[in-house]
């Protein structure tokens, strides 16, 4: 996923986006994957589309490691 481009473009409008952060370095940054996790988890739907592959929800919380 282009994580760049998503950001320039988010830059451009004045938001403040950050990447995920799967290994926290920082107490702020755990605190952020720990509310993300929270939040993404309790989401309703399914983990596979129909013909069994990831849908967004399962990529975006593997990629956060919840």
């Amino acid at each position: 996923f282009p994580y760049t481009t998503l950001f320039r473009s988010a830059k451009a409008e004045g938001m403040n986006l950050k990447p995920p952060a799967p290994n926290p370095k920082t107490d702020k940054d755990a605190a952020r994957k720990k509310s993300f996790c929270a939040r993404m988890s309790g989401v309703k739907g399914p983990m596979k589309d129909e013909n069994g592959k990831p849908t967004r929800k399962a990529a975006a919380l593997a990629r956060w490691k919840c």
